[in-house]
Formats: C-alpha cells, structure tokens, sequence
C-alpha cells in the first residue's frame, strides 16, 4: 500500500498545529520510506522556517525546492503529522539536500554512524 508520499517531499499544511501562530506552514517528510507506504497514519516531518542561525541541523531549501525565497528545515523541531494534512505539494528535494537532510537528521538525534559504538552509553 503505497501512500504517494516519499522522504524530502515538501508540503504546505494548513493549520499545521493548534499553537502554531501560522495560517500555514511548510513542512519537508523525513519518515523512513517504509512508514510512508504503510498503513500508519502519522509521520514524522520537519518544518521549514524563514530563517536559520546555521545550525548543522539546518538544511538550506528555496526556490529549487519550490519554495517562494530562501529557508531551512529544522531537524531539531521533528513533529508527527497526519497523512491527509500532506495534500499541497510544494517541491522536493534533490539528491543532493537528502543527504543534507540525513546528515542533519544524524545531527538532531545525536546518532552516531559508528557501527562499532556503544549503543548505549549512561556516562
């Protein structure tokens, strides 16, 4: 069961959140590909905002992207949202910026890519 939605897409989302002081607000899908097309009806995105403060956790969008001006993804503000909230296609991202994209998110949840690393680590 394939939901049409893939990893770095970018949506516009009305009424994104109930404290949210935005009508609108673009969002980029960073779930795994496997939630995606599964019968789930949260996933995980990434909201896009106006500006940064050049964080590695920041991924530079704009107008490659579909976007109207010059944005970042957050990776550090990861929110569940609903898949019927995911109707206003704005762009995608290249190869490129899903790279980014993994690298920031690596970044955000302080995953460390060693595959020889303490999986948990209490100190």
């Amino acid at each position: 069961m394939s939901s049409g939605l893939r990893r770095g897409e970018i949506y516009r989302v009305r009424q994104p959140q109930h404290d949210d002081p935005k009508k609108s607000r673009c969002f980029a899908v960073v779930s795994r590909q496997d939630l995606l097309d599964s019968k789930a009806n949260r996933i995980l995105c990434a909201p896009i905002n106006t500006s940064g403060v050049g964080l590695s956790t920041e991924v530079q969008v704009g107008v490659d992207e579909g976007l109207k001006h010059d944005s970042v993804i957050n990776c550090d503000q990861i929110t569940r949202l609903e898949k019927s909230m995911l109707t206003d296609y704005i762009g995608a991202l290249s190869l490129a910026k899903l790279k980014h994209l993994r690298s920031a998110l690596v970044v955000a949840f302080d995953i460390d890519d060693d595959g020889d690393a303490d999986i948990l680590d209490l100190t």
